[in-house]
């Protein structure tokens, strides 16, 4: 069996009196997205310095493609690409000059960083702009060049750390259908994001991270199926008695808001709004409003850490509410 991408076990790392990871632990499967979740200051960039070779851990264990980081560093390097937080691109050069720059820095032959270029500037889209400035690009186009820059030398593990952060809506979409495509070519990715619709749009699985530490791992759904199962949530008319509404729904009255709390089944979200449909069809009532509330990667989160995430400055990340109720999420998570 060929080793996996990318695997991490007891990670240490302080900073004076700064615990950055806290006994971290890592395993990446091959040919998917593992998103690396946590508020600003979980560790998250420091975990990715330690598999990039750029930060030495205190205590701890990683290989990447097989290769211990500490004794074969340069195998590593030779393994990865790597996407930092800041473009690495030179604005002065064209779209395509950069990419021959980086094929150029990492030993390729003229020739054949053209021909490499040439290819990722189809693939990403930026065929068109190969030949202006990239100071002429919209964020997106950089962010894009500035990945592709990072499989120059077709990377087994590509790290992408926080690669959409300051994006427009736009661009971010053309940035997320970057790294579906780079998936779907045969490299694994590493994402690290404050996001969460961002590792829910991308992850196959998600670790939290949280003090240096993981406090849950696993698909997206799964994360999400811990806050408990789907809810159908009945808006009433004034003048219906919520409570005796509640009763025949079989649901849970909210009188303040005059809703009715409907837990969904093990059949799902969909049936039991059919199922609710058909009990005020036959009750003879008309609601206001009838809505689907699934959990989210926003209340995983803050079950977990609890915060929402923020950015740099500590401003919160939009869409990162606190939900009014949060049940504990603890089971098949490491603490």
């Amino acid at each position: 069996m060929p080793a996996p991408p990318l695997t991490a076990r007891g990670l240490h790392k302080r900073y004076g009196e700064t615990t950055a990871l806290d006994g971290f632990d890592l395993e990446v499967e091959a040919g998917a997205v593992h998103a690396l979740l946590g508020p600003n200051g979980a560790g998250k960039s420091t975990a990715v310095g330690v598999f990039a070779t750029l930060t030495r851990c205190d205590a701890g264990e990683v290989r990447v493609a097989g290769h211990d980081v500490r004794r074969d560093a340069v195998a590593v390097r030779a393994a990865i690409g790597l996407v930092g937080q800041g473009t690495a691109l030179d604005e002065v050069l064209h779209g395509r000059e950069n990419l021959v720059m980086f094929g150029r820095l990492h030993g390729m032959a003229r020739q054949a960083a053209r021909e490499r270029a040439d290819e990722l500037l189809e693939a990403f889209g930026l065929a068109d702009a190969a030949d202006r400035k990239v100071s002429t690009y919209s964020g997106g186009m950089r962010r894009r060049l500035d990945i592709a820059a990072g499989l120059i030398r077709r990377p087994a593990l590509l790290f992408l750390d926080e690669p959409t952060t300051g994006l427009d809506p736009r661009a971010r979409n053309e940035v997320w259908q970057a790294v579906r495509e780079i998936v779907a070519a045969g490299t694994t990715v590493l994402l690290t994001t404050q996001y969460l619709d961002e590792a829910d749009q991308l992850a196959d699985r998600v670790t939290v991270i949280d003090h240096g530490r993981v406090v849950a791992e696993g698909s997206p759904g799964g994360l999400k199926r811990r806050m408990g199962g789907d809810r159908v949530l009945v808006t009433a008319p004034l003048g219906v008695d919520v409570e005796a509404l509640a009763s025949s729904l079989g649901g849970v009255a909210e009188p303040g808001l005059r809703q009715v709390v409907v837990e969904a089944g093990p059949e799902g979200g969909a049936a039991a709004v059919t199922a609710v449909v058909r009990a005020l069809d036959t009750e003879g009532v008309v609601v206001d409003d009838i809505l689907l509330r699934r959990p989210t990667l926003d209340e995983v989160f803050l079950s977990l850490t609890g915060t929402g995430p923020t950015t740099e400055a500590g401003v919160p990340v939009p869409g990162a509410s606190r939900p009014a109720e949060l049940h504990p999420a603890t089971e098949g998570g490491r603490s």
